[in-house]
């Protein structure tokens, strides 16, 4: 099935969003749920259609194009397209560079306005957020060397007025900036504090794992960046503002997450003794049977770590 309907992916526009959106996410849940034998062919028969990939550009570039909703929450037939191209897009990159597929026919993107759309938002929908940082942790883990996408927009120019050493951690992280990452980091960290309010558990998620995706990259670049990142104080205060002094708040899987993250990272100035002797008494206390797949997942990451 999947020829026909990326043939007639391949013959849409981006504004044929009612054929569109169901006919990319079905291509979505043909990589993801299926054998790695078919897996490995399903991606041969979407790389192999140039004209899929030519729509999945114009998709791509219509996130620049089309105005945001006036409700971050409210999901238009363009956004939700929208999200199926980014996760898609993810997925191809993911499993070519798994299996080295052959690419027929390159992607582009302007890596200044996807980090633009995570630091700044613009009132994006968050399911669109959620989308373009799966993009973006599929990039960081194939330090931008994917053969499917081409990177433009990268930041080669310095000012006059930056020192030296700046320069040089520049040059040891590109295409990445140094502001553009400490830029992106208090907007993770503004995300997961208004989050906090909004109780969205998927962005919540997303979030922890950008930021995991990206020290991980940094540490890979740059140790000392990477390091420095992982121990900023205002960290602490995100933490508490995570906490918020309600029970068992320990055991959320987005704060076990960065726990472990923060102990990975050595940031004793963030996470104390006394934080690691709370989730081992609130794990020892709770029903490991009944604990959801997420929590017990990231408990599992965090005991491991400690």
């Amino acid at each position: 099935v999947l020829f026909p309907v990326s043939n007639l992916c391949g013959k849409c526009r981006p504004r044929d969003a009612d054929i569109l959106q169901p006919s990319l996410n079905f291509l979505y849940w043909s990589l993801h749920q299926t054998t790695p034998y078919s897996q490995q062919r399903a991606v041969s028969v979407l790389l192999s259609n140039v004209s899929l990939l030519e729509l999945l550009q114009k998709v791509l570039e219509c996130t620049w194009l089309w105005s945001p909703s006036s409700e971050p929450d409210y999901l238009s037939s363009e956004d939700a397209l929208l999200c199926s191209g980014w996760l898609l897009v993810a997925s191809l990159l993911l499993y070519q560079h798994r299996y080295n597929s052959e690419v027929h026919q390159t992607l582009s993107v302007d890596l200044t306005q996807v980090l633009n759309a995570v630091i700044f938002r613009k009132k994006k929908p968050i399911l669109l957020l959620v989308s373009i940082m799966q993009f973006l942790r599929a990039v960081l883990r194939q330090n931008f060397s994917s053969s499917l996408l081409v990177i433009i927009g990268q930041n080669r120019d310095q000012s006059a007025t930056q020192s030296q050493s700046s320069s040089l951690q520049d040059a040891a992280l590109h295409p990445l900036a140094l502001q553009q990452i400490f830029s992106l980091v208090v907007s993770l960290q503004n995300l997961l504090v208004h989050i906090q309010l909004q109780k969205h558990l998927l962005l919540s998620q997303a979030v922890v794992a950008f930021l995991e995706t990206l020290v991980e990259y940094l540490y890979m670049k740059n140790q000392d960046v990477a390091l420095h990142v992982a121990s900023q104080p205002w960290h602490r205060f995100l933490l508490f503002t995570l906490l918020n002094g309600s029970q068992k708040s320990f055991m959320r899987p987005e704060v076990l997450r960065l726990m472990t993250l923060f102990l990975r990272y050595q940031s004793s100035n963030i996470i104390s003794q006394k934080e690691i002797n709370q989730i081992l008494q609130e794990a020892a206390e709770a029903n490991l049977a009944e604990l959801p797949e997420a929590t017990s997942h990231a408990l599992n990451l965090f005991l491991c770590q400690v």
